[in-house]
């Protein structure tokens, strides 16, 4: 979809309603369903993190940004997520949480970006961070400068792409917690998309179809 028709969407999907659980546990692990609801995590006095589901141009058509994460000691070495990171003291809320590490992670200032809306927050259980999500637009074509010692590369990931369901797939991953542990993940190229990340576009994917498709149908894409 081309970025200039992308943006006309904008103000319904500020309005469209929000999937929350139901549209997380179509990509969860089955491990993470019972982490859904926050009575199950709220004595758990989880850390708080912000990400930003950043949508921009790239040559005139609309992509999302994802982050392959560098090999680290931790339970997210190498797997890919969205540029983010926990809360700091200097942070004024949790979306400028979202946009300073966004900055620090792959370059791209705050005032290059415009955040829409808060999406759902998602609990992640092996590192005990809720996490809220963010969703941005910027219309410059961007030019990424990963932060080499935590970001391996961004992955740009074309919106029809994402939004087509043959993305989503069944992967066995080894983690931290498991091995042969069968998942939902979407592909992005090579690259497999799970746990957290996944359950977060799935439900940034749900609100974006529902937008675009009762205007336009699938032709649109």
């Amino acid at each position: 979809m081309l970025f200039q028709d992308f943006i006309k969407y904008i103000p319904k999907i500020e309005k469209e309603k929000l999937m929350a659980t139901d549209a997380h546990a179509k990509m969860a692990p089955l491990e993470r369903i019972s982490f859904l609801k926050e009575e199950s995590y709220s004595n758990k006095n989880p850390r708080k993190a912000a990400v930003l589901m950043l949508f921009y141009p790239k040559n005139g058509v609309t992509h999302l940004a994802l982050i392959v994460r560098n090999s680290y000691p931790g339970v997210h070495s190498s797997q890919i997520g969205f540029p983010g990171g926990k809360v700091e003291l200097e942070d004024e809320n949790l979306a400028a949480t979202a946009l300073r590490e966004t900055h620090e992670e792959i370059g791209v200032s705050a005032d290059k970006v415009e955040i829409i809306k808060p999406f759902s927050t998602i609990y992640i259980p092996p590192s005990n961070f809720l996490v809220y999500p963010f969703m941005g637009t910027s219309e410059f074509e961007l030019n990424f400068i990963p932060d080499l010692e935590e970001v391996k590369r961004v992955l740009e990931f074309p919106l029809s792409l994402f939004l087509d369901d043959n993305s989503i797939t069944n992967v066995k991953m080894t983690t931290s917690y498991a091995n042969d542990l069968e998942v939902p993940a979407f592909m992005v190229g090579k690259y497999v998309v799970w746990g957290a990340t996944a359950m977060m576009m799935s439900e940034l994917k749900e609100v974006i179809k529902n937008v675009v498709y009762q205007n336009e149908g699938s032709k649109i894409l």
